[in-house]
């Protein structure tokens, strides 16, 4: 894994802790985690597809209430944390 992509892996794995534990704003981590270009092009398509998609599906969450809306943040914290370990073991083969 190069160490360029090795950063945007840890940059995102602290924000989603950060996102976590109350210590950053949900529309930063979306706006952050969008910027991963050269991350995205590391990984096979489908990655980014998947990526986008929890991201698009956060921010919908984000607008309603926990019992209105069929996301639930913390699962999608949990898919996401998911993505960013599968993404570590596809860099690393």
């Amino acid at each position: 894994m190069q160490n360029s992509q090795q950063a945007c892996l840890e940059h995102l794995q602290q924000q989603l802790d950060a996102l976590r534990q109350g210590h950053c704003h949900l529309r930063d981590y979306l706006s952050g985690s969008r910027q991963q270009d050269a991350l995205m092009q590391a990984l096979p398509p489908v990655f980014g597809e998947v990526w986008h998609n929890l991201l698009d599906r956060l921010e919908s969450a984000s607008l309603f209430a926990e019992e209105s809306c069929s996301f639930s943040q913390k699962d999608l914290l949990d898919s996401m944390q998911l993505w960013l370990d599968k993404a570590a073991l596809r860099l690393k083969a």
